[in-house]
């Protein structure tokens, strides 16, 4: 039996950042039991059967196998530059979600949820509320503002703290996503790093605040599936599974 935090009740706070106007909520969390079984392994460093690449039916070559980690590398200047967004196969609503991750130095990259295939969209960052991954010390995304850096929930709330490994170091992150008690959350290194509301008027009006307003389709697929970002930079990930809340 191995033991996993999950969020299970919420009070949420508003307050104006001096940095940035963005929401942030407070969350009480607790540790629980999870039998092993309940995992469903959606990497494990021997095959990329549960995954495909936005809107394809297969996987690029931008997306490699080394080891027991699952390895982005952008294709070489002139090559072919169709974003290489990789999806799950299956759609989740309610879940948690584990994962390691190493990001190159001067890096960018993010874990999706909720996202769609819809004809409509061309990435999965159009629809997928996103979990930032960034070198937080040489990227120019953590200088513009704490809403972007590592941990975050993109453009809308702030990680607690810098809890990053250095650059070429693993991370564990595990993200929470219970639509049906309206809470998310995200575990850093095993620090709760940002807490924040789902699919309800304080969704809404967070989401109102950050730069996703009037987008079609942002954070509206209660199911969909879950994405890695191509951002364009080398990011590892390994040791990924899914439990279904």
């Amino acid at each position: 039996m191995k033991r996993v935090i999950v969020s299970v009740a919420c009070l949420f706070l508003f307050i104006a950042c001096k940095q940035e106007k963005k929401e942030t909520s407070e969350v009480t969390v607790e540790e629980v039991d999870v039998v092993e079984n309940d995992w469903e392994v959606l990497f494990d460093g021997s095959s990329l059967d549960q995954w495909k690449e936005f809107k394809t039916d297969g996987v690029s070559n931008a997306w490699k196998i080394e080891g027991d980690a699952l390895v982005y590398t952008p294709p070489a200047e002139g090559e072919e530059s169709t974003n290489h967004d990789l999806v799950t196969r299956k759609e989740y609503t309610n879940f948690v979600l584990s994962l390691d991750w190493k990001i190159s130095e001067a890096g960018n990259s993010g874990v999706f949820w909720g996202v769609s295939e819809d004809e409509k969209f061309g990435t999965g960052y159009q629809t997928g509320p996103e979990i930032q991954i960034l070198d937080n010390e040489k990227h120019p995304d953590a200088k513009a503002g704490t809403t972007h850096q590592a941990g975050a929930l993109y453009d809308m709330v702030s990680p607690a703290k810098d809890v990053t490994n250095p650059v070429g170091d693993w991370n564990t992150m595990v993200i929470t996503v219970d639509h049906n008690a309206h809470i998310g959350s995200v575990i850093l290194n095993g620090t709760v790093m940002v807490t924040f509301p789902v699919e309800n008027k304080q969704w809404d009006a967070m989401v109102a605040k950050s730069k996703f307003a009037g987008w079609d389709g942002f954070g509206k697929y209660t199911t969909g599936k879950i994405g890695l970002q191509d951002h364009g930079n080398i990011v590892a990930f390994r040791n990924i599974k899914i439990k279904q809340l």
